[in-house]
């Protein structure tokens, strides 16, 4: 497939959505749940920053990123638990 009708298929796509418009709630929960992953994102690695003082490291991958997004501070509080006592 040509780069020439790639791009024309992308603009024709975007076109579209603008006059018809994209539907509200998907987009509305890809946004939120988007928004909730990059804050757990955030929360390991300050968690990390100053954990790594005491020698506490909680490894970011898929499964933390979503406990700590969507349970906020309990939900790294419950990953440095179990890290401490069960690991």
């Amino acid at each position: 497939m040509s780069s020439a009708l790639v791009i024309t298929i992308m603009i024709a796509l975007i076109m579209i959505l603008l006059f018809v418009g994209a539907p509200v709630k998907p987009m509305k929960f890809i946004g939120q749940t988007t928004v909730k992953l990059g804050i757990g994102v955030l929360f390991l690695f300050f968690f990390n920053v100053f954990g790594g003082v005491i020698g506490l490291h909680i490894p970011i991958n898929l499964f933390t990123t979503v406990v700590s997004g969507f349970l906020g501070l309990f939900g790294v509080a419950s990953l440095a638990a179990i890290h401490l006592f069960i690991i």
